[in-house]
């Protein structure tokens, strides 16, 4: 009996990201296989349902449109911020991801696209937002 993946099931598994003319985004094939649980949010609910009644032991590639995937870029989530209303020990660098701390102790975070003296730009985005992807995967075991 061949075991299918389940809404509820543990895999062992390879994955790779990337945008459909190749620039990779993430990738585990070149390091020690994933493990995680599904409908845990290890992985983004969008990919975890393609996956979906697959079997182990096989390399599967899904194109996914932008609302498949990571969802339309949102303008709303890009925010012009004061460097004063910024923590002071908050390191900023253009072009890198920065951690936020909500209100309720949880975290999030922003890409830092510009930087000048008085005012920091942030895209609250996921970085795959807006873009078809592929997304490639080998599942080693399901549990």
């Amino acid at each position: 009996m061949t075991a299918n993946v389940r809404s509820d099931s543990f895999l062992t598994l390879h994955y790779r990201i990337t945008t459909v003319d190749g620039e990779e985004f993430l990738s585990t094939f070149d390091m020690s296989p994933a493990t995680l649980q599904m409908g845990s949010g290890q992985l983004a609910e969008n990919l975890e349902s393609v996956l979906i009644g697959l079997t182990a032991h096989e390399r599967f590639v899904f194109e996914l449109e932008p609302a498949q995937a990571f969802g339309q870029h949102n303008d709303r989530l890009v925010e012009r911020i004061a460097r004063s209303g910024l923590p002071a020990e908050m390191e900023l660098k253009e072009n890198s991801v920065v951690e936020f701390t909500a209100p309720n102790g949880g975290t999030f975070a922003g890409f830092l696209r510009e930087l000048d003296a008085t005012h920091a730009l942030f895209d609250f985005n996921h970085p795959m937002a807006g873009k078809t992807i592929r997304f490639e995967v080998e599942i080693i075991g399901i549990m």
